[in-house]
C-alpha cells in the first residue's frame, strides 16, 4: 500500500520522508488556504522534494477552466497529478486530460457508480472519502470495498485512493480490503507506530539494561 501525506506543510512532508514513510502528496483548496502561501509556490516546493505524485486540485467549476488549469499546473512540475472534482464536468476534463498522458485524481467520491464513472474516463486516482461517509451515519469502508470489487470484476487499471482517513483503524480496513492508496494527515500516519503494549515493553527493557550498568558505545 502507498501512503500520500495529506498535507501542505513541508516540514511535515519531509519529516516522514525521511523515515521512508512518503508515496506521494495531496492537497486541496481548504489546505493551501490555512498555509497563507501562494498556492503555485506550495506545489513546486513539495514537488522538488517528494518524486511521488503530488496532487493539485483545480478550481473551476466548467470542464474547460478545468482542463486550462490542469494543463497550467502540470507545467509546475512533471509529478504535479490534477484533482479534479466528480462531476460530470469533471469527468469531462479527467477523460481530456488522460487523453493528453497528465495524470488526474478524481476527489469527492462518494459511491461505486461516481467511481466507476472515473474508471471509465481514464482517471489515474480515484478519492473515496472514508471519514465524511462516516459522519453522515453510513460506512465509508464499504465504498472501499464496493469499489475493489468493481475495479477487479472489470481490470480498470485507477488506483484507489482512500481518503478522508481519521484514524488508524480506517487504515488498517483499507489495507485489508486492498486499497491501492492512503492519504492521510501526518499525525495519523505517525500514530501508526503507537502501541501502549510497545511502550511499555520497552519501558521495561530500558529499565533492566540500566541496572546492568553496562553501555553499548
Amino acid at each position: 500500500m502507498k501512503f500520500f501525506v495529506d498535507s501542505a506543510d513541508l516540514d511535515q512532508i519531509l519529516e516522514l520522508n525521511a523515515i521512508g514513510l512518503v508515496d506521494g502528496v495531496t492537497t486541496n483548496p481548504s489546505i493551501i488556504a490555512k498555509s497563507g502561501r501562494d498556492f503555485k509556490d506550495v506545489i513546486a516546493e513539495i514537488c522538488k522534494e517528494i518524486k511521488g505524485p503530488v496532487s493539485a486540485e483545480v478550481v473551476s467549476t466548467d470542464s474547460e477552466h478545468m482542463i486550462a488549469e490542469g494543463r497550467e499546473l502540470r507545467k509546475i512540475a512533471s509529478n504535479v497529478c490534477v484533482k479534479l472534482p466528480l462531476t460530470l464536468d469533471g469527468l469531462k476534463a479527467c477523460s481530456t486530460l488522460s487523453r493528453e498522458e497528465i495524470p488526474t485524481n478524481v476527489t469527492l467520491c462518494f459511491s461505486p457508480n461516481q467511481a466507476l464513472l472515473a474508471a471509465k474516463c481514464g482517471a489515474t486516482f480515484i478519492s473515496p472519502f472514508i471519514g465524511r461517509l462516516d459522519d453522515i451515519s453510513l460506512d465509508g469502508i464499504d465504498l472501499i470495498e464496493d469499489i475493489r470489487t468493481i475495479y477487479d470484476n472489470y481490470g480498470y487499471e485507477t488506483e484507489i485512493l482512500a481518503a478522508s482517513i481519521r484514524n488508524v483503524n480506517h487504515v488498517k480496513d483499507c489495507a485489508l480490503i486492498g486499497a491501492d492508496v492512503i492519504t492521510a494527515p501526518p499525525s495519523v500516519i505517525k500514530s501508526l507506530a503507537n502501541h501502549v503494549l510497545t511502550h511499555k515493553g520497552l519501558e521495561a527493557f530500558l529499565k533492566d539494561w540500566k541496572g546492568t550498568g553496562q553501555s553499548i558505545l
